[in-house]
């Protein structure tokens, strides 16, 4: 080759040629960047800067503020229990070990790290799960730690396209009432979802800036990653999202599969990845003994395990009860399509439909990021027919993602019509007005603000008696504070009060500080008449919808009813005499003339007693008052159409009248209403072995039995219909089960 400035001759002509011109070899061609867009600053002013500061630190203040009024939720029961242990764990250096097994609700599978922050700095400060203090720090903490989440979404937003944007985000998860709520004592799901977050904001400033990525980036992602899988195990996901998004961004800042013929290059995307991965799980399992004991292991035990340890329990969805075994596929998506601000909502809609937009104005990697993280765990769980309750609380993660991408929505739409003012400042107030339900319910019910529903359902009042609202029973404390207010309980009371309540943990804790003065039983709502008590405490978690929506409730003998924009949350109820629990003490003492007159004492009192109603048709069908037994049970079931006693009654009411039809239809109609209804099958396997259909009543005895295990009389028919059809090694196995139950 000629050298510059010399013209080469051709070696067969000899003429004169055009110098060449050196050809660069492929490999010193700049690889292609797709990830590369041009600048969009515009709204980099100093003041948003300083207004989304501003804004951040105001929020940190409001939430801890609000975090002092709420009230304990159900889970804390296991929570504060699997605290102590951590911190007795810690503090002898693993010699008590009862951290490492704890069965009450399966706590060693979840990483300790709010336990055990919270509960170090309860016993440096002395105080006492009977404390209020107690509860207050750890709700303080949640409160910090949802705030985390808040700022770590709003700065992803900011990274992506601005610091309007970023205020955007901050405002939208600020006024989300679920989330605000939650975040004021929550100390599952929020701290979890400060981890997921804290991830994905770090995860993109640290990739934004590969191959030397900042220090504190670093140092945000492995605490990020760390903090997700030290809450539990589900906290392996953003792991993944760490080598899914590391390996795109390399593949699409490089010039695609071409990078990885840049080894030098490729091993430093592998370093960062793999030490930040190794650091973040190694921060994980210092606040997990149990994953300490096998590090390599016993993380992916636990997370396969959470799909059969699940708690399954009655909720309420879309006005029926029923199992959260047996939701249906759009449980989680009815319930956020609910319970999220609108402008959450119209925003994420819009970021969808303008993705090619989004795309094209900012990083794509990350708005893709966004989208994926907020909807796939939603995708996925529906794919898994995952066990989810308590609406979508289990997803609280996944929200912040999703209000990131509305925030992308509402500010490239701002940016759209900023030729416009008048239009964007349109823009301005269409978000703001989307956000003024939200934010008035906030306002008016700082003590539990999650029990918010959009007006897409008509508000909470629109909700109520077909979704739960106090799932988790924050509101005994409200229900507690009122009667100290009225001097019913104070520190000089002269005789001891008893307390019945269907979420014992809470106001056990916070009426501790009476001594022996305050007895808590726990009665669950269908129980309450099994014993006796002066006051009681009931959220409306675990009632019938049907009674809820036909204004059944709160009874007649609520003294005073907590209430959320209107509608009743928790009902404090007062005994009068004692009657219904008389009553039914002598019902299952076979007396029936003293049940009978003290039930009829408690329906005059108490009118929608559905308890009552149903012992006293009890009881009038065992006194031969047929009529009576019937008019009572149709009460009852006026009042709780799911009754499974009064179903029960009604049905045997047709049985002693001879009318089998209608007693297979009413125990038919008892099992649609009840699944469980084990008496109901047994009932049914009656009524078919009186027509001659034999197998029909071994398969509802069969049903019978699976219902209830226990089930005496359903094992004695099964025994007599397999000796009368002549299987004697049948019957003999029944007999010989039978004789196994005490």
């Amino acid at each position: 080759m000629a050298k510059s400035g010399k013209s080469a001759s051709s070696p067969k002509s000899g003429k004169p040629q055009a110098a060449a011109v050196p050809v660069r070899k492929s490999s010193d061609q700049p690889p292609t960047d797709w990830l590369e867009r041009p600048a969009t600053n515009p709204e980099q002013t100093p003041l948003l800067r300083k207004l989304f500061w501003g804004l951040a630190a105001a929020s940190l203040i409001l939430l801890v503020a609000l975090s002092m009024g709420s009230g304990i939720n159900a889970d804390d029961k296991f929570q504060d229990d699997y605290s102590k242990k951590l911190v007795s764990y810690y503090s002898t250096f693993g010699q008590d070990s009862a951290a490492l097994n704890v069965p009450d609700g399966n706590m060693h599978l979840y990483g300790g790290f709010f336990e055990i922050v919270t509960g170090f700095a309860n016993k440096a400060l002395g105080l006492e799960v009977t404390d209020l203090g107690y509860h207050n720090l750890r709700h303080g903490a949640s409160a910090i730690l949802g705030w985390v989440a808040i700022l770590c979404a709003a700065l992803l937003a900011r990274l992506i396209a601005g610091w309007q944007a970023g205020i955007m985000a901050l405002l939208i998860l600020l006024l989300s009432p679920r989330f605000v709520g939650d975040s004021l004592m929550n100390p599952k799901d929020i701290p979890f979802a400060a981890g997921y977050m804290m991830a994905l904001y770090n995860m993109a400033a640290v990739l934004n800036r590969m191959p030397t990525p900042g220090r504190w980036n670093l140092v945000g992602l492995v605490v990020g990653l760390g903090i997700a899988l030290a809450v539990r195990a589900g906290g392996l996901l953003p792991f993944a999202y760490l080598g899914m998004f590391a390996g795109l961004h390399f593949l699409l800042k490089n010039g695609g599969f071409q990078a990885f013929s840049n080894a030098k290059l490729l091993g430093r995307y592998a370093v960062v990845t793999l030490g930040v991965a190794a650091a973040g799980y190694l921060f994980a399992i210092l606040f997990w003994p149990y994953a300490l004991q096998s590090p390599l292991k016993n993380p992916f035990i636990a997370l396969s395990k959470f799909a059969e340890l699940e708690v399954r329990i009655r909720v309420l969805f879309d006005g029926i009860n029923l199992m959260s075994d047996k939701t249906p596929w759009n449980y989680p998506v009815k319930w956020m399509l609910y319970t999220i601000p609108l402008a959450t909502l119209l925003g994420l809609v819009g970021a969808i439909a303008w993705l090619p937009r989004l795309a094209r104005q900012y990083n794509p990697l990350w708005v893709s990021m966004v989208l994926f993280a907020g909807i796939f765990p939603v995708v996925y769980i529906i794919y898994k027919h995952s066990v989810i309750h308590d609406g979508w609380r289990h997803l609280t993660f996944a929200y912040p993602p999703l209000v990131v991408a509305a925030a992308l929505f509402w500010n490239e739409l701002a940016r759209y019509f900023s030729a416009k003012k008048v239009a964007q400042y349109a823009v301005f107030g269409a978000m703001g007005a989307l956000l003024l339900d939200s934010t008035a319910f906030i306002a008016t019910n700082p003590k539990y603000p999650y029990t918010y529903f959009n007006p897409l359902v008509g508000g909470i009042k629109g909700a109520y008696g077909k979704f739960e609202t106090d799932y988790w029973g924050v509101s005994v404390r409200q229900g507690l504070e009122w009667m100290e207010q009225q001097g019913i309980l104070k520190p000089d009371m002269p005789e001891t009060i008893v307390i019945a309540t269907n979420m014992y943990h809470s106001a056990k804790q916070l009426t501790a500080k009476y001594g022996d003065k305050v007895k808590v039983k726990y009665m669950k709502w269908e129980k309450r008449c099994d014993d006796a008590w002066d006051y009681a405490l009931y959220p409306t978690r675990f009632l019938d919808g049907a009674t809820l929506q036909r204004g059944q409730w709160p009874p007649a003998n609520a003294v005073h009813v907590v209430e959320a924009s209107g509608v009743p949350l928790l009902a404090v109820l007062k005994d009068n005499g004692r009657n219904c629990t008389l009553g039914m003490a002598s019902a299952k003492l076979g007396d029936w003339p003293t049940a009978i007159s003290y039930l009829q004492k408690e329906v005059q009192n108490v009118p929608d007693n559905d308890l009552a109603w149903a012992t006293l048709a009890q009881a009038y069908l065992n006194s031969d008052q047929l009529e009576e037994a019937k008019k009572a049970a149709e009460k009852a079931l006026e009042i709780s159409p799911d009754d499974v006693q009064a179903n029960n009654l009604v049905g045997m009411y047709w049985l002693q009248k001879g009318d089998a039809n209608r007693a297979k239809t009413q125990f038919e109609t008892a099992l649609d209403r009840e699944p469980s209804n084990a008496a109901a099958y047994y009932y049914l396997a009656l009524i078919a072995r009186s027509q001659g259909d034999n197998q029909t009543a071994l398969n509802n005895l069969r049903k019978a039995i699976e219902t209830a295990p226990n089930f005496k009389a359903a094992y004695e028919l099964s025994a007599q219909i397999y000796e009368a059809t002549g299987n004697p090694s049948a019957a003999q196995q029944f007999r010989a089960a039978l004789s196994q139950i005490k």
